[in-house]
């Protein structure tokens, strides 16, 4: 049974689609911003993370809209995948902008964990 409008959608998916498009939104303008510092924030890993972390987050997103019976665990994986992020990110604590990214990051996972009892 496939969701096609978002009227369908119960409030903590809808939370869970919004925290995922701020971390995919924050991790994208951390890693512009880590390119334009280059030093330490320029480190390939990081980098790495980041992106995982926001197509991770695009991915649950699609999955949540599509009603997808893979959702829950979808969300689970993203949920991992942010926690992992924001830590990497507090790694660099003295640095604004980092800290905002592992914030958002570890809201998306607070959210995405909230559908692991969720029905497709």
């Amino acid at each position: 049974m496939m969701m096609m409008m978002t009227e369908t959608m119960t409030t903590e998916m809808q939370n869970c689609m919004n925290a995922c498009m701020e971390c995919h939104k924050m991790c994208m303008e951390t890693m512009t911003y880590c390119m334009s510092q280059g030093g330490k924030q320029m480190n390939t890993s990081i980098m790495g993370m980041m992106r995982d972390c926001s197509e991770m987050c695009m991915m649950c997103m699609n999955m949540m809209m599509g009603g997808s019976e893979f959702m829950g665990r979808t969300c689970m994986l993203c949920a991992e995948m942010c926690d992992r992020c924001a830590m990497t990110c507090e790694q660099m604590s003295a640095d604004q902008k980092m800290m905002q990214c592992a914030a958002a990051c570890r809201k998306c996972a607070e959210a995405c964990r909230s559908m692991q009892m969720m029905p497709a």
